[in-house]
């Protein structure tokens, strides 16, 4: 079973923080967002990787190509170019399959462009920009009881504010980005059948939410998996230091490792 990341977008809303870098490659606690996604699947179990590369994606594949030498402190014989790693703690048990999916390609097609890797009738998809505590072994499990094509995780997104509780004019407490009560979006951690791929094309045109989901949609083919947990994505540059302050402060939700 294969866990897809969709790994090609330009974080244009970032600004200047994400300008020559892909948007998973954006850091928190000094680890690419990415980073974060994998070890979040690997907690439970999960460590067969493909990554669909898009904008800048040969920074992805230099992280991953070179991950020994940038985790881990090594001494190196100039000599014979011969090297030695001092004390190798960052050894994770993951395969990394690197695709280029093209700069431009929409979700959908780069989904189909991965399909020759993906060998299991059930697999996993997610956005590269996303954290939460969710229990990946429920999710799958909630999957193949309903028999449907694909499984959404449903998320309430915190609020872009901070929310006062006020009685008679005085305020009680004070909650800094909270989750709306009301109202929810997809925030990734998917899992699907292989006939989605039935539904998408490699055209770069191809989309994944509007029209196919939309599709299968109409047709009962899209559960939901609610997660009541935390979850937050990196959409902008303040989405990001909040992130990085919850690390800062132990307060990571997502670090289940």
């Amino acid at each position: 079973m294969k866990a897809l990341i969709l790994a090609g977008g330009y974080g244009s809303r970032l600004g200047t923080l994400a300008e020559n870098i892909p948007k998973p490659m954006v850091t928190i606690g000094g680890k690419p967002i990415l980073w974060h996604i994998m070890k979040i699947y690997s907690h439970f179990g999960f460590n067969d990787f493909v990554i669909l590369l898009g904008y800048q994606g040969v920074k992805i594949k230099e992280y991953f190509f070179n991950y020994h030498l940038m985790n881990n402190d090594f001494t190196i014989h100039l000599a014979d170019n011969r090297i030695f790693y001092v004390d190798e703690n960052n050894v994770e048990k993951w395969k990394v399959t690197l695709v280029d999916t093209g700069i431009d390609t929409l979700k959908g097609g780069r989904i189909k462009r991965v399909e020759k890797y993906l060998e299991d009738d059930v697999n996993m998809l997610t956005y590269g920009d996303g954290v939460a505590d969710v229990d990946i072994k429920a999710l799958l499990k909630f999957h193949r009881s309903h028999g449907k094509i694909l499984t959404l995780t449903g998320v309430r997104p915190p609020s872009r504010f901070g929310e006062l509780m006020i009685s008679d004019r005085q305020v009680q407490s004070f909650e800094e980005k909270p989750q709306v009560s009301s109202g929810m979006i997809n925030g990734g951690f998917m899992v699907f059948n292989k006939e989605l791929l039935d539904h998408l094309t490699p055209e770069k045109d191809c989309d994944f939410e509007f029209g196919v989901l939309e599709k299968l949609a109409k047709q009962g083919e899209v559960m939901v998996y609610e997660h009541k947990g935390f979850w937050e994505c990196v959409d902008t540059e303040r989405d990001l230091n909040h992130l990085n302050k919850l690390w800062q402060e132990n307060k990571a939700s997502w670090k289940l490792w």
